[in-house]
C-alpha cells in the first residue's frame, strides 16, 4: 500500500472520484474507500463481505483509515456508470505513475502488445444492472470489455476495461474503447511499437481506423471469405515464418504443446505465492518483528517487491 501512496492513488482518487447527489454519505472519503478496497483484495477479499478481513489481528495497526465492509458496500452500491469511468481514469493515471516507478513493463519503450477482448461473468441478483440472459441459456451475465499491456519480457496487466449488458454485441463499443486502450499503453510508456491483438469479433473497419489513428500496428483474426482465401493461397511457401509462444509449456518428452488441462495445473495466483507470505508476526518489548520463513522458494522475488514498495523515496 505504501507503493500505491507513492505512486498518488489517494490523490488520484479525491480528484477524480466525486459521488455528488448521494443522500446516506456514501460519497464522502472516496480516497480511503478506495484504499481500503484495495489492501482488501490484495489481502484476498473477493467481496464485500470479505473485506472483513482488514479488520482482523494487527491489520488496523499497520492501515488507518480502514473502512467496514457494510461502508464500503454502500460506497460501490452509489456508482453509477459516469462514476464508473471516473474510476476508469484513476486507473489509467495510476498504471502510468505505477510503470515509472516500477519494472512493470520492462522494455515497453520497444514493442508492447494490447489485447482485447470480451468476457461474461456469470451473476445472479435480478435487480443487477445490465444482468441478462445472453448467450448462455439460462445463465444470467454481465459482457465486459477488457484491454491487457504486456511486453515481450512482462507479464499482461489491466490496461482498461468497460462493463456492458449481457446481451451486448461482442464489438459493441469496440472503436472507442480500442482508443482508449492505446492512449493508456501510452501514458503508461508504450512509446515504441505497439501492436493490438484481438480476435475476428473486433474485425471491423471501425477498430481498424481507431488502430492507425493512434499509430498502431495490429493482428486481428478475421473469418475466412472468399477475397481472404485467395490472398493466403497467394502467399508463397518460403515468406511464412514459424511461431515461438515463449511462455507456453510443453511435454518435455514431444516437445508438443501440453493441454489446457496441464496448463492449468502448473501455475497459481499471484497473490498465493508473494502476497500471501507464510510468515508470523512477533511482538516482544513494543518491537515488532516480521518473521519469514527459511528457504522459501518465493524469496527473492517478494524481496524484490518489498524493495521497490518501501524504496527511498523519489
Amino acid at each position: 500500500m505504501w507503493l500505491a501512496e507513492r505512486c498518488g492513488l489517494s490523490d488520484l482518487v479525491a480528484e477524480k472520484v466525486k459521488l455528488t447527489g448521494t443522500t446516506n454519505g456514501a460519497g464522502a472519503a472516496a480516497d480511503a474507500k478506495v484504499s481500503s478496497i484495495v489492501v482488501g483484495m490484495a489481502a484476498g477479499a473477493d467481496s464485500i463481505d470479505d473485506l472483513d478481513v482488514l479488520r482482523h489481528g494487527a491489520i488496523p495497526m499497520l492501515f488507518g483509515g480502514i473502512r467496514a465492509p457494510s461502508t464500503l458496500g454502500t460506497f460501490l452500491r452509489a456508482f453509477t456508470h459516469g462514476h464508473a469511468l471516473q474510476l476508469h481514469a484513476v486507473h489509467r493515471g495510476f498504471l502510468a505513475a505505477l510503470a515509472a516507478h516500477t519494472p512493470l513493463l520492462p522494455g515497453s519503450g520497444e514493442k508492447a502488445f494490447i489485447d482485447v477482448d470480451s468476457t461474461h461473468k456469470r451473476v445472479y441478483g435480478r435487480a443487477k444492472q445490465g444482468a441478462e440472459y445472453g448467450r448462455f441459456k439460462g445463465i444470467r451475465t454481465l459482457h465486459p470489455l477488457l484491454a491487457t499491456i504486456c511486453t515481450p519480457h512482462s507479464r499482461p496487466v489491466i490496461a482498461t476495461a468497460r462493463m456492458r449488458r449481457g446481451k451486448a454485441a461482442d464489438s459493441r463499443g469496440a472503436p472507442k474503447f480500442v482508443s482508449e486502450a492505446l492512449a493508456t499503453a501510452a501514458e503508461a510508456g508504450c512509446t515504441g511499437t505497439r501492436v493490438l491483438r484481438a480476435d475476428s469479433q473486433f474485425y471491423n473497419a471501425a477498430v481498424i481506423s481507431a488502430c492507425r489513428r493512434a499509430g498502431a500496428h495490429f493482428s486481428i483474426t478475421c473469418g475466412m471469405n472468399p477475397s481472404i482465401k485467395r490472398a493466403v493461397l497467394s502467399i508463397p511457401d518460403q515468406a511464412w515464418q514459424p511461431i515461438t509462444y515463449p511462455t507456453a509449456v510443453p511435454d518435455p518428452a514431444t516437445g508438443a504443446l501440453t493441454s489446457p488441462f496441464h496448463t492449468k495445473a502448473t501455475t497459481a495466483t499471484l497473490r498465493s505465492h508473494l502476497v500471501q507470505v507464510p510468515a508470523r508476526i512477533a511482538r516482544s518489548a513494543r518491537r515488532i518483528t516480521l518473521r519469514l520463513p527459511h528457504n522459501w522458494p518465493w524469496q527473492h522475488a517478494w524481496t524484490h517487491v518489498f524493495s521497490t514498495a518501501h524504496g527511498p523515496a523519489d
